[in-house]
């Protein structure tokens, strides 16, 4: 049984391998989500660019594959949806990168709530290998997520290397946020890694991080991918000792579990050994966060410059 008063949070270490139809894609997501849900998991997170297994049994340049995810989007969300729906869980959909209009793509996450209601998120800061590979265009919002279970951030991958993201989304109330991601080797990864321990202890939150393992050869960008995913609280004496809730074998298809209680976060924020949140120096810096038509009024300004 879940204990009382916590949250249940679950992250599919997902093995990438060659298949050969949607349907073959959509029964192994559904197994996990299935998982999960037995369980008595509150929220199941899966990697960034999973969803790109859908490329493995069509070879596609670049530009064809984004035509292709795009395509499948609403399939996917459909199915997503369903699955949230039928078995009473939040599902963090991963993310891949997706035509929003004629002259950009952006690498978004769905998230399906099991009230059936579906939220979105764009990577705020693409790669490089994004940006060249894809032409991906960081998003600009990043709002929480009201949910069941309190409010939740997702940050995709490298965006949890940007301080200023996590502490908005804290700033805004959330107490999980939620991280895929895909890295291809170990260096990339524990950069991730290392940034969300960090975004947890200075934020005193909780991070769900879930990633890739395996090869798609046949599919741009994604020959490799490392991962060992991961369950992070702060480091304090009422959280686990090295700060981290769960994590997987590196490298091996896995779920993994925690119960992460949120009245816990309240108690070391107001009385921890250091609380990180209370003790900023607002007096000596402050982070605006420009609404979108500052930026965009913001942009045009330059290009006249």
């Amino acid at each position: 049984m879940k204990p009382a008063g916590t949250v249940r949070v679950a992250a599919v270490q997902y093995l990438q391998k060659r298949i050969y139809s949607v349907e073959e894609f959509l029964d192994t997501v559904r197994y996990f989500v299935k998982v999960g849900a037995s369980y008595q998991a509150d929220f199941i997170v899966f990697p960034e660019f999973f969803s790109l297994q859908l490329l493995s049994f069509q070879p596609l340049t670049p530009d064809e594959a984004i035509a292709k995810l795009t395509d499948d989007t609403e399939l996917l969300k459909k199915a997503l949806q369903d699955m949230a729906l039928q078995y009473h869980i939040n599902i963090i959909g991963g993310a891949h990168p997706r035509r929003v209009s004629s002259d950009r793509v952006e690498n978004q996450s769905d998230i399906f709530l099991r009230d059936g209601a579906i939220h979105q998120q764009a990577k705020i800061h693409p790669t490089p290998s994004e940006v060249e590979t894809w032409q991906v265009r960081g998003g600009n919002e990043l709002p929480v997520i009201a949910t069941d279970c309190g409010k939740i951030g997702v940050l995709i991958c490298y965006d949890v290397e940007f301080p200023e993201l996590a502490r908005h989304l804290v700033d805004q109330g959330a107490m999980i946020i939620f991280v895929p991601f895909c890295t291809d080797e170990r260096q990339g990864y524990l950069r991730v890694r290392y940034c969300a321990q960090a975004r947890a202890v200075e934020n005193q939150c909780y991070i769900v991080m879930a990633g890739n393992v395996g090869q798609l050869p046949n599919v741009v960008n994604m020959d490799m991918q490392y991962a060992q995913s991961c369950i992070l609280t702060p480091c304090d004496f009422p959280f686990a000792r090295d700060g981290i809730a769960a994590e997987t074998t590196p490298n091996v298809e896995a779920v993994i579990m925690a119960d992460l209680c949120l009245n816990t976060l309240d108690a070391a924020r107001n009385t921890g050994t250091v609380q990180n949140l209370k003790d900023r120096r607002h007096d000596l810096y402050q982070i605006k966060w420009m609404a979108p038509d500052e930026i965009t009024n913001s942009v045009r300004q330059d290009d006249c410059e």
